[in-house]
């Protein structure tokens, strides 16, 4: 995954800052437009975590800082909530000029309100998913009650939300009466995902379930257990990005059995390390991470890359028997293949210049299950050191090298 500084223009001709998080091999298979809560930005750690979990999956997401927020032009002083879900508007309409209309609206707390409300103007969207999002406008409406006879009598009033002060004007709290969020919900006419913390004490649970019993089939719900409002902890922001993206594949007309149709040949792996070692992996579409122990400076988030040396090779011979043994139509119910790897001083490796040169060193058990004969048995072990991947790493093999442009 990789992100792209860019930015749009808004109706009112402000520039709006935003982020494009990208598949590590820049082919997403769909575009996602998230908004972001009313007291966050594009740059707070649960919305990027979302987002990258999702450009993990294939899925690039772009977010933005909302008028008067962030880097974004423009003051927040003059803006409503239905201004908001015009900039949600313009960054879908900005979407399909430059890239492609996006196919997932994600809303976190009242974002989630204003998709909830943008997407009758969206019509590329076949999926919605909201995080933490209020059934109505009523919840932020109340946390201004306190300041509404200031701005009643002034017209404006600074108010304190979430340890933020923010000038909250007359016309915005107009605007917030006149939303109508049931019918949003009701007629939103697009798959719908709720997720929602029963342990979220800024938004209660109990708006997750007016919005779920409001809201047409197809819907879903996924309770966030013990998160809190704001996804602090990254696993609960990373899941929710991830089921996003498992999720919206059946509703958004990716071509699945398109995608499984690739060719042998196209042999692409494109890799990506960004800060530390945590490394993003794309196997001709598929996703992976490779890492490094916590001990050697890594977060262990994922196998070694001799781990994953050693996964090929036992993946490989694993494949190879189960295709020899269709072949011969023996009896074999599965092959187990365990493999450990490590560096072995070699005292003569055919090297004089060399004596104490290390060879890779590869012990590989397999276990055969079904009712196969002793013969079969040892062919099936003979057939393991003819397995592609075991020819490679016993052949030479070369690698060129090319610094892109």
């Amino acid at each position: 995954m990789h992100t792209r500084k860019i930015s749009f223009e808004n109706a009112s001709g402000h520039k709006l800052a935003a982020l494009l998080d990208l598949p590590v091999d820049d082919e997403p298979i769909a575009y996602a437009l998230f908004a972001h809560c009313f007291t966050c930005s594009k740059d707070y750690k649960g919305v990027a975590r979302v987002s990258r979990a999702l450009a993990a999956e294939g899925v690039a997401v772009l977010r933005f800082d909302f008028t008067g927020l962030g880097e974004s032009e423009g003051d927040f002083a003059d803006t409503t909530f239905s201004s908001n879900v015009a900039d949600l508007v313009a960054a879908a309409e900005f979407m399909g000029r430059e890239f492609e209309a996006p196919k997932i609206l994600i809303g976190h707390s009242l974002g989630g309100a204003a998709v909830l409300q943008a997407a009758a103007r969206i019509p590329s969207a076949g999926a919605v998913a909201t995080i933490a999002a209020p059934s109505s406008t009523d919840h932020l409406a109340g946390l201004i009650r306190s300041s509404s006879a200031e701005i009643e009598t002034a017209g404006e009033a600074e108010v304190q939300i979430a340890g933020r002060a923010f000038k909250i004007r007359k016309e915005f709290v107009d605007d917030l009466s006149a939303v109508n969020m049931r019918d949003a919900i009701g007629g939103l006419s697009r798959a719908l995902m709720v997720f929602h913390s029963p342990a979220d004490t800024i938004v209660g649970i109990d708006h997750a379930r007016a919005i779920f019993e409001t809201a047409e089939d197809p819907k879903s719900f996924i309770s966030l257990d013990r998160a809190d409002h704001l996804l602090s902890e990254a696993d609960d922001a990373r899941y929710v990005g991830s089921m996003i993206a498992s999720w919206a594949r059946r509703f958004i007309g990716t071509p699945q059995e398109e995608l499984k149709q690739r060719q042998p040949g196209d042999n692409r792996v494109v890799v990506r390390t960004e800060g530390g070692y945590c490394t993003e992996v794309l196997a001709n579409g598929h996703p992976l991470v490779a890492d490094e122990p916590l001990a050697l400076g890594g977060t262990n988030a994922g196998p070694t890359p001799y781990e994953l040396l050693s996964s090929a090779l036992g993946a490989c011979t694993s494949i190879t028997l189960r295709m020899y043994a269709d072949r011969k139509g023996w009896p074999l119910e599965a092959a187990e293949v365990r493999l450990t790897h490590e560096k072995n001083h070699c005292e003569d490796c055919g090297d004089p210049d060399r004596p104490s040169s290390r060879i890779d060193h590869f012990t590989r058990e397999i276990s055969l299950e079904g009712p196969l004969d002793e013969a079969q048995r040892k062919r099936l072990v003979a057939i393991a050191d003819r397995c592609p991947v075991h020819r490679t790493l016993k052949n030479p093999a070369e690698i060129t090298t090319t610094l892109a442009d």
